[in-house]
């Protein structure tokens, strides 16, 4: 069913109380098909979790939410599995089951929120871990020749919350279902954060990829707002890379500047870091405002506008530029 003027708050994790000019969910590759067909001259928005979108006003258009369930295993051996997941499987769900059954390789990545849809377009990682380390395939509609496509780990050339969905081919493809290589003979990834920390703190004597999981959920809870108390939609920012000799540079300003060495010749620095310095952390203007607890997190306190948010962000990207000469970049997609 197509509903028109419909409000997209409870479809986004930041709570903007923006609306659609029309407004359909599907679950079948037949339902998309009708739908893009009947509706082929309307501009096109593909929503999941609605957790990494921030809406700057109404959408003149034809809003579709996916919705393609399924978690599957379509292949193993001793060592491996393969498990395909419909893009509208939500992703700690996902995560769980895979817990549950002692499949590893996500459990690092727990408690994200979003849909499976959205992992791919971000290379979602987190602890140590990124979406392209148990990546195998997965399947999307060409919205320009209208066929199915197979996408393996290459062709979606995957880097630092980045793929070909969000620059080459954006809102060309919907992606319909992702499918994973994890691993019957885990190998415990705690060496990064808190993780090891948490593990203590858990008086876990017996590593396992159960206890990994519930130590990264431990984890996000203390430092996150919950998306369903607060709206946002997690770090709003990326951790931006400099040039080596650059970081030196901050380091003989600033000795306590923190960062690490994520290849040759480029150091990674927290974004967090940069914007508690410029005094950000806590800062509330309106009903949109800075994390209390963690400076990467915008936050919408209730009735706060997209474009509200979105001038607090650019305010923020302009002071580290100020102090530090670093550029921020969202990561967050404007809508």
């Amino acid at each position: 069913m197509v509903q028109e003027n419909i409000s997209l708050k409870p479809y986004n994790t930041f709570h903007i109380d923006e609306c659609a000019a029309k407004f359909a969910s599907f679950n079948t590759i037949s339902s998309l098909k009708e739908l893009l067909e009947a509706f082929k001259e309307l501009p096109l928005l593909i929503i999941g979790g609605g957790s990494n979108i921030l809406l700057t006003g109404k959408f003149n258009g034809l809003v579709l939410k996916n919705e393609i369930k399924g978690i599957d295993v379509v292949d193993e051996d001793d060592d491996e599995i393969y498990i395909k997941a419909g893009a509208g499987e939500n992703w700690h769900e996902l995560v769980l089951f895979c817990v549950d059954h002692n499949y590893g390789g996500l459990e690092n990545l727990s408690l994200i929120p979003g849909n499976v849809g959205a992992s791919p377009m971000q290379n979602i990682g987190a602890y140590g871990v990124e979406l392209k380390d148990t990546f195998f395939e997965l399947e999307a509609y060409d919205l320009k020749e209208n066929t199915i496509k197979k996408f393996n780990k290459e062709a979606c050339n995957f880097g630092y919350r980045d793929s070909v969905f969000k620059n080459k081919y954006k809102g060309q493809f919907i992606i319909l279902n992702v499918t994973f290589k994890l691993s019957k003979q885990p190998v415990y990834n705690t060496s990064y954060g808190a993780i090891e920390q948490e593990l203590k703190k858990m008086n876990v004597s017996s590593l396992s990829i159960q206890a990994i999981s519930q130590a990264v959920i431990n984890i996000r809870r203390s430092k996150l707002p919950d998306p369903n108390v607060i709206g946002n939609a997690g770090s709003f920012f990326k951790n931006p890379e400099v040039e080596e000799s650059f970081f030196k540079q901050l380091k003989s300003i600033d000795a306590t500047i923190p960062g690490y060495n994520v290849s040759e010749g480029k150091y990674k620095i927290p974004a967090a870091w940069l914007i508690e310095k410029c005094g950000w952390k806590g800062f509330r203007d309106g009903d949109a405002g800075c994390h209390k607890d963690q400076a990467l997190v915008l936050v919408n306190y209730g009735s706060a506008k997209g474009e509200e948010i979105l001038s607090l962000a650019n305010r923020i990207i302009n002071s580290v530029k100020t102090k530090f000469n670093v550029d921020l970049e969202k990561e967050v997609n404007l809508i």
